[in-house]
Formats: C-alpha cells, sequence, structure tokens
C-alpha cells in the first residue's frame, strides 16, 4: 500500500518536525487511525519527502521529515481561463483541472455568466485534494474573479490563447503550440459568450480558436476535454 500523500505548503527540511493542520489532524487520526511511526509522504513545488508520525493523539499530530525521495519537476505552463458556473460543475472543473496538471484557474465574469462568486475556501480545499490523489506536486493557484474584458487587457504577449469556439471546425495541431512559454486556455459560459465578446475574443492577437466537439458540451465536460487535448499535444510531441 502506497504511503498517504499530503500537501505541506512551506520549505521542507530534512530531520525537522512539523505539527499537521487540524483538517489533517484529523484525517490522519481519526479517518486514517495511522498510528505512532507510520509514514506519510508530503510534498510541494520543490519536491516529496518521506516523514513519520512522532506524535499522535486525536486532536494533534507531529511528524518528522527523513529524508527527500522525489525531486521537483517541470510544472506545466497551462492555465485556465473560465467563465464561472454552478457548484456542482465548477467543483468538478476545480477537481479535474488539478489533476490534470494546470499551473493556474482564471475564474471569469463574461454577459452571460450567471454565477458571480466563488468560495474560495472551498475551492482550495478541492484543488490540494485532488493534488494529493493524483500525484501532482503543487496545487494551481486560483487567481481573483476578473470581467473577460480584463483578462485580455491583462494578458502578456507570450502567452497563447486557445479559444474552445463551439463555432470553430478548426482542429489543433502541433505548431500552434510551438514554443511557447505559457498557454492559456479559454472556455465559454453555457450559453456562450456574446456577439460583442466574440468580436473581442476573435481580435485578440496570440489567439488560436479550435473545436472540440460537434457536440455542444457542457462547461465542465469541455474544460477536461480541452485541457486533455492541449496535454497530449503540448507534452507528447
Amino acid at each position: 500500500m502506497n504511503n498517504i500523500r499530503l500537501y505541506h505548503p512551506d520549505s521542507i527540511v530534512e530531520n525537522s518536525t512539523s505539527l499537521l493542520t487540524k483538517q489533517q489532524t484529523h484525517y490522519i487520526a481519526n479517518v486514517m487511525r495511522l498510528k505512532r511511526g507510520s509514514n506519510i509522504n508530503f510534498f510541494n513545488k520543490e519536491g516529496e519527502w518521506l516523514s513519520e508520525i512522532v506524535f499522535l493523539e486525536k486532536d494533534r499530530v507531529e511528524v518528522k521529515f527523513l529524508n527527500k525521495i522525489k525531486n521537483s519537476k517541470s510544472f506545466s505552463n497551462i492555465e485556465l481561463a473560465v467563465c464561472l458556473v454552478k457548484k456542482t460543475p465548477m467543483e468538478i472543473i476545480l477537481q479535474k483541472s488539478a489533476e490534470l496538471g494546470i499551473c493556474k484557474i482564471i475564474p471569469i465574469i463574461s454577459d452571460r455568466t450567471e454565477v458571480k462568486e466563488l468560495n474560495y475556501d472551498r475551492a482550495n480545499k478541492i484543488i490540494i485534494e485532488a493534488t494529493e490523489q493524483s500525484n501532482q506536486m503543487s496545487p494551481p493557484k486560483i487567481d481573483e474573479i476578473t470581467k473577460l474584458e480584463n483578462f485580455f487587457a491583462n494578458i502578456s504577449q507570450e502567452t497563447k490563447i486557445l479559444f474552445a469556439d463551439v463555432n470553430s471546425r478548426y482542429k489543433l495541431k502541433v505548431s500552434d503550440l510551438k514554443d511557447r512559454k505559457k498557454i492559456s486556455i479559454l472556455i465559454g459560459p453555457e450559453g456562450d459568450f456574446s456577439p460583442q465578446e466574440l468580436e473581442l475574443i476573435l481580435g485578440s492577437p496570440n489567439l488560436t480558436s479550435f473545436s472540440l466537439s460537434r457536440n455542444i458540451l457542457r462547461t465542465d465536460t469541455a474544460v477536461i476535454s480541452a485541457i486533455s487535448l492541449v496535454n497530449f499535444i503540448n507534452n507528447d510531441h
């Protein structure tokens, strides 16, 4: 059985000790019922470490970091700019984006976006758990909610924008991603972008609109399909 993996945001020093958070303590002591001497893996963007439980009570767990077992790896250059949707599909988007290795999530409000808020505490909990489960090394950052026009106003010139356009029939190619330091996948709301927004999007430099499917996809399905497609082209060719 593989060791449990937990995220540790701070730098880890070999042979140092650390108290677990309240949530981690409950999980280790009361859910998984580990014992003193049990091993846990802790990870962050610097790598992964083996640890041992040196103190355990139901409301307090302390671990000692033994040794580094995995070095940090190269991180994704793909970010997701996605219009906010209702709670359940939004939580799926957060979870699957973390599992698929996105580096950043940018929540967007558009003319036809019905949801205007995001529970950041809940969102970060979801992405950290997904990162722990999926063997990733760093959970994606979640930006502040921004309007579509502000997203385009602030995006860097070195970023390639890939717009999953329901009206496009263009199939994404390897050459579309060549030599790009950063890639931003743009996914619209359930009712698509307004005509004025589409004019802004399609008139933007460094943007390629592409087709995901002949079918109309829900936003959460489109996110999973788009990230998987871009990962395949970006990493495997």
